[in-house]
C-alpha cells in the first residue's frame, strides 16, 4: 500500500513540474523549428492579439501543398509557444459552392490572387485553386502575408520546398510591419535626369510599408553646400534611380561626405545610353553609346568600376514584338540577349531564395582591390558575351539564330555589395568647397551598385504603374521588387530580420510517377504481407502444439 501511495504521489509531482516548466526540442537535422532570435525578439515585443487568417485550406490539395500547409500550421505554433497573443485560424475560402466566386473577387480585389495548379495525383490530371496567402490583423491595421516563393522554371515540389523555406521570413516580415512603427528615413535623388516618380511608383509604393520617403534634389549645392550636406545626413539611406545627366564636383562631394558619416546607399546606374523604346522607330535601329555620369573616380575609389559596354546574355527575357500589319498583326515573343535574367551564387540574406532578376541593356562591373569587402550578388549566365560601345542595336537581332560559341565570357557581375570603412573621393586632392567636419575616413557602411536603372523601372499602362515584379514580355514573376526590397532591407536592418533569409530546409517529397507506378504493388505488400505472416504463424504455432500434445 505504501508503494502505490508512493508511486501516485510521484505521478502528481511529475505532472505539477511539467505544467509549470515548460520545453520543446527540435531534433530535425535543419533545425527548421527553431526561430530566429531576431524572430523571437519580435514576438516578444507584441503585447496585443494578433489575428491570422490563413488561406491555405481545402479538400483537394495537392499533396505538394499539404506540406506547406503541415508547415505553415507548425510554424504559427511556434510562434504561439514563445507569445500566447497570436491566434490564428485556417480558412477554406471554395468551401461554399455558393459563396465561391464571390469570396474569389474579394480575396482578389484584396490583393490575394489565387493560384491555378495542374495536380498529378493516382495517375489522374485535374486542376485546382488555391490562395497561398494570409492575412495579420493588429490594433485595427491589417497586412497580407505571401505564402508562396515563386520562380522561373520551379516544379510544383521546388516550389513549395522555396515556400516553406520563406516562410519565418514572410511572418516576421509581415508582424514587423504591423507592429513596429517606421524608423529610417530614405531619400530617393533627383535633378540628374533620374528616373521620374510614374517609373518607380510601384517599388516607391512597397518601399513606404516601410520607411520614410522623401525627394531630395543637390541643385542647392552651389548656393550653401553646407546646408545640402546637413539636409541630407537627416536620411538614413539615398536611391540614385537611372541618372542621365553628370552629377558636378560639389554634388559628389556632397554625396561622398554622406558616405563618410555613415550614411547607406543604393545605386542604379547604366554606363551606356541605349533605351528600349528608341529601336521603335522605322529603321528599328539605334546607337547605343558610352554615357559619362562623371562617377568613374567616384566609384573607382570605393572599389569598383562600370564599363561602358554591353553585356548580351543567351539566359534572357524575351522581346515582344509586332509582325504582320492590320487584321493581321500578331505579337511575338523573340529571344533578346540584351535583357539578362540575372542569379545568384551566393547565400546571402538579399539574393537567397530569389526568383530571377531582369535586366535591360546592363554592363558588366569590375571589382578593385581595397580594403572594402565585395559580395557580386548578382550575375549573368555562362552564356554571355560583351560588346563594346559605340554600337548599333537592331530589332532584326531578335529575328536571328544565336551562336552560344559567341557567348563565351562567362559570368558578368551585374550588383555588387560594399561593405567596410570607405576612404573618401577627395582623399588628398583639391575639393569643390571647403564643409565644417570633413572626414577622410568613413565609419563602417554599407552600399550596393547595379549596373542597370531598369531594374527599378515598372511599366505604364493607361497612366498607372505596372507591377515591377511582373514581366509582360515573358508573361512570368520576376524578382526585381523583391531583389530592392531585400537590398534596402538589408543596408538598414537593424533587428536581423534580413538575416532569416539565409535559412536552409531541406524538403523529402515522394516520385509522384514513381507512386502511380508502384501504387498497386505496396497496397497489395501493406494488406497482403501481414495477413500471409499471420496466416504463416498460425500454422507454425499448430503445429508445434500438435506436435507437442500429440507426444
Amino acid at each position: 500500500m505504501k508503494h502505490i501511495i508512493l508511486f501516485v504521489l510521484a505521478i502528481v509531482v511529475v505532472n505539477y513540474l511539467s505544467s509549470k516548466v515548460y520545453k520543446r526540442f527540435d531534433l530535425t537535422k535543419d533545425s527548421r523549428y527553431t526561430l530566429n532570435q531576431a524572430t523571437v525578439k519580435l514576438l516578444g515585443g507584441i503585447e496585443s492579439p494578433v489575428e491570422i487568417d490563413i488561406f491555405l485550406q481545402g479538400h483537394d490539395f495537392p499533396s505538394e501543398f499539404r506540406r506547406l500547409q503541415n508547415e505553415t500550421r507548425q510554424l504559427l505554433e511556434e510562434f504561439q509557444a514563445k507569445n500566447n497573443q497570436l491566434v490564428f485560424k485556417f480558412i477554406d475560402p471554395l468551401e461554399n459552392d455558393q459563396s465561391k466566386a464571390q469570396n474569389i473577387e474579394a480575396l482578389t480585389r484584396r490583393g490575394l490572387t489565387p493560384m491555378q495548379l495542374s495536380v498529378q495525383e493516382s495517375g489522374k490530371a485535374s486542376q485546382a485553386i488555391i490562395f497561398p496567402w494570409a492575412l495579420a490583423s493588429y490594433k485595427g491595421a491589417t497586412v497580407s502575408i505571401p505564402l508562396l516563393k515563386n520562380k522561373i522554371g520551379s516544379t510544383q515540389q521546388e516550389l513549395v520546398s522555396n515556400s516553406v523555406q520563406h516562410l519565418e521570413y514572410a511572418f516576421a516580415d509581415g508582424f514587423s510591419k504591423l507592429t513596429q512603427p517606421k524608423r529610417h528615413k530614405i531619400a530617393i535623388l533627383k535633378g540628374n535626369g533620374q528616373l521620374k516618380d510614374p517609373y518607380i511608383a510601384d517599388f516607391a509604393q512597397k518601399l513606404g510599408d516601410y520607411y520614410f520617403l522623401a525627394k531630395f534634389t543637390l541643385d542647392s549645392v552651389q548656393s550653401d553646400p553646407q546646408k545640402t550636406l546637413k539636409d541630407l545626413e537627416a536620411f538614413d539611406l539615398i536611391i540614385n534611380a537611372k541618372p542621365t545627366e553628370a552629377f558636378t564636383e560639389a554634388e559628389k562631394f556632397v554625396l561622398d561626405q554622406f558616405i563618410m558619416n555613415g550614411g547607406k546607399s543604393l545605386w542604379l546606374i547604366d554606363a551606356v545610353a541605349m533605351e528600349k523604346d528608341s529601336l521603335m522607330n522605322d529603321a528599328g535601329a539605334n546607337f547605343a553609346v558610352a554615357r559619362d555620369l562623371n562617377l568613374t573616380d567616384f566609384f573607382f575609389k570605393y572599389g569598383v568600376r562600370i564599363n561602358p559596354v554591353l553585356v548580351g546574355d543567351l539566359y534572357s527575357a524575351p522581346i515582344m514584338l509586332a509582325t504582320g500589319s492590320g487584321n493581321d498583326t500578331r505579337f511575338m515573343r523573340l529571344q533578346w540577349p540584351y535583357s539578362p535574367l540575372a542569379s545568384s551564387q551566393v547565400n546571402h540574406p538579399v539574393t537567397n531564395n530569389l526568383n530571377l532578376v531582369k535586366f535591360d541593356f546592363a554592363n558588366p562591373i569590375d571589382t578593385l582591390k581595397n580594403t572594402i569587402t565585395k559580395t557580386i550578388l548578382l550575375q549573368s549566365s555562362e552564356l554571355t558575351k560583351l560588346e563594346g560601345t559605340p554600337l548599333e542595336i537592331q530589332l532584326e537581332k531578335a529575328t536571328e539564330k544565336q551562336d552560344p560559341a559567341g557567348y563565351d565570357k562567362g559570368r558578368q557581375p551585374l550588383a555588387v555589395l560594399l561593405e567596410g570603412a570607405f576612404t573618401s573621393v577627395y582623399h588628398n586632392r583639391v575639393k569643390p568647397f571647403q564643409v565644417m567636419g570633413e572626414k577622410t575616413q568613413s565609419m563602417p557602411t554599407k552600399m550596393i551598385v547595379i549596373a542597370d536603372g531598369d531594374v527599378i523601372k515598372n511599366d505604364i499602362d493607361r497612366n498607372r504603374p505596372l507591377p515591377l515584379d511582373f514581366d509582360r514580355s515573358s508573361n512570368q514573376t520576376i524578382g526585381n521588387k523583391e531583389f530592392l526590397l531585400n537590398a534596402v532591407n538589408y543596408l538598414l536592418d537593424d533587428d536581423g530580420l534580413i538575416n532569416i533569409r539565409t535559412r536552409e530546409i531541406a524538403m523529402a517529397f515522394l516520385n509522384p510517377q514513381k507512386i502511380a507506378r508502384e501504387k498497386v504493388k505496396w497496397q497489395c505488400i501493406n494488406i497482403g504481407l501481414p495477413l500471409l505472416l499471420l496466416v504463416l504463424f498460425g500454422l507454425v504455432f499448430h503445429y508445434f502444439r500438435k506436435k507437442k500434445y500429440a507426444a
